[in-house]
């Protein structure tokens, strides 16, 4: 997985209107098109009563699967435009259904393009976007010499402390991206002349919602 690696942690649905027609957009988070699947169904099942339900997905690392749907639509005028706007937005493991209620106006071809791209942003504006980084839960044992040494590097470095614990000594618990941690180890074994112990509790995938880290995968070393 390369650092850059955008995804939805939690969907959303946003809705415009053109010229009376309804477009109501669906974002969710998917790990399979089975998942993909089964959502589009859902939402078929929902807005039975809808003129369409056009769709776009994209699923996978490295070469990810792509498939989109116009469903009724003019050739081109709906799943593509949405595709790409997904794609724009470098995207991944994400479904979106767009939903459409025909106003009694005929919008055209540029019309439904740019319909459809806009009901997919609403969508993506009303959800919550990530980025997934590899990083490690480090350890970082001190006495209460080095601590404030520590602190300072960390807080230079933007690094966020998960846990501390506070007996004859100090534990810290720290998140560090993998391309950071080796910087991370060496900063604080010279300013604490190598008395800081150092150890890698777990790799792990995380992102930052807001300030705030959360890990979304782990895995104790």
């Amino acid at each position: 997985m390369e650092r850059e690696d955008r995804t939805v942690y939690e969907g959303g649905q946003g809705e415009i209107i053109e010229k009376k027609s309804r477009f109501i957009a669906t974002v969710k988070p998917v790990k399979t098109e089975e998942e993909a699947l089964e959502l589009i169904e859902t939402l078929k099942k929902k807005y039975w009563d809808a003129t369409h339900n056009c769709f776009a997905y994209i699923i996978g690392e490295g070469t990810p699967l792509k498939r989109c749907s116009d469903d009724g639509e003019p050739s081109g005028t709906a799943g593509r435009p949405m595709l790409d706007v997904l794609e724009g937005e470098a995207l991944r493991d994400v479904c979106v259904v767009v939903t459409r209620y025909f106003g009694g106006t005929l919008l055209g071809t540029g019309g439904l393009v740019r319909a459809y791209s806009g009901a997919v942003r609403a969508g993506l504006e009303a959800s919550v976007l990530i980025t997934r980084q590899k990083g490690v839960k480090l350890q970082v044992g001190t006495d209460y010499t080095g601590l404030g040494k520590i602190q300072y590097l960390l807080g230079q470095r933007g690094v966020k402390i998960l846990d501390s614990r506070y007996t004859d000594a100090v534990e810290l618990d720290v998140l560090i991206p993998d391309e950071e941690l080796a910087a991370v180890e060496q900063e604080i074994t010279e300013a604490t002349s190598g008395a800081a112990k150092l150890k890698v509790k777990e790799t792990c995938v995380f992102a930052l919602i807001g300030a705030e880290p959360v890990i979304l995968e782990k895995k104790e070393t």
